[in-house]
């Protein structure tokens, strides 16, 4: 569904969030470590992600990535978007260039209503609301 560079993406945005609930910076290793990733494909999606302004960092002795409160009000969709785009929230279920309403595809209306669910589930998930579920240990980001 996702492609692999979003995944982890969502994946270190969650660990970080984690993280900045803590008042830690955690750096490339760490977040790597944290989620089963590999450290040069995580750096690059997390400079990415600074870059489109979702994520935060400070250089230094003391530095690493972090969320600030206002970033932990960033939904799932938003880190999907500024990855992948919005394909996965508009795009015909079976890649479909033509699929519309006037001319739908096989699974066009089944396909909408999923479309339409996930898109609202990604847009009212908060990044904050995974916390509490990692501390506790009843979610996970690694095996």
């Amino acid at each position: 569904m996702f492609s692999k560079t979003c995944e982890y993406g969502i994946r270190a945005m969650i660990y970080i969030a984690k993280q900045s609930k803590n008042n830690v910076k955690v750096g490339v290793k760490d977040i790597a470590a944290g989620i089963s990733s590999p450290e040069y494909f995580i750096a690059k999606i997390l400079q990415e992600l600074t870059r489109k302004g979702l994520l935060l960092s400070f250089k230094g002795p003391t530095g690493g990535f972090y969320l600030d409160e206002k970033a932990l009000q960033c939904s799932i969709a938003d880190i999907v978007r500024a990855i992948d785009g919005d394909k996965i929230f508009s795009g015909c279920g079976l890649g479909l260039d033509y699929c519309s309403e006037s001319k739908p595809c096989p699974i066009h209306h089944e396909f909408k209503k999923i479309r339409e669910d996930m898109s609202n589930m990604l847009n009212n998930t908060k990044l904050d609301e995974f916390h509490e579920k990692l501390a506790k240990d009843i979610g996970f980001l690694k095996r």
